[in-house]
């Protein structure tokens, strides 16, 4: 599990002092990114392996609201790996209290977006880290 702090801009927020609910999946990609990156998989490198991870599906529950300047912490888990994709599981919070819950999919692609397994030694990094 990658655990990312960000503090919220004013530029994050909508007219009500709330976090605009789409920068929510902006939060999800960066606590993905951290989570890919600390387990051993670096997205640029993949890239240049020619394999790109394109969002399949995206799912947020918006349970309460974070504000201007509040800290909160992107918590980020490997939820399920199969030949050919990935999940990724969310939780933001603010303190102990939770804000929004999410998961995203992610498949394994080349340029042409054609499906393509994940290579063993990868996958194998991935299922280490799985959590449920």
């Amino acid at each position: 599990m990658n655990k990312l702090k960000l503090r919220i801009s004013y530029a994050d927020t909508d007219q009500m002092g709330m976090v605009y609910y789409a920068n929510y999946l902006k939060y999800f990609e960066r606590g993905r990114t951290e989570l890919l990156r600390e387990v051993g998989v670096n997205y640029k490198e993949l890239e240049a392996k020619g394999f790109y991870l394109p969002v399949l599906s995206a799912e947020c529950k918006y349970i309460s609201p974070a504000k201007y300047d509040d800290v909160i912490i992107v918590e980020t888990k490997i939820q399920e790996v199969t030949a050919a994709s990935i999940t990724c599981y969310y939780e933001v919070k603010l303190g102990e209290k939770l804000l929004v819950i999410g998961k995203t999919k992610h498949p394994f692609v080349n340029k042409d977006l054609k499906p393509m397994r994940i290579p063993k030694d990868i996958k194998e990094v991935l299922e280490k880290h799985l959590e449920k």
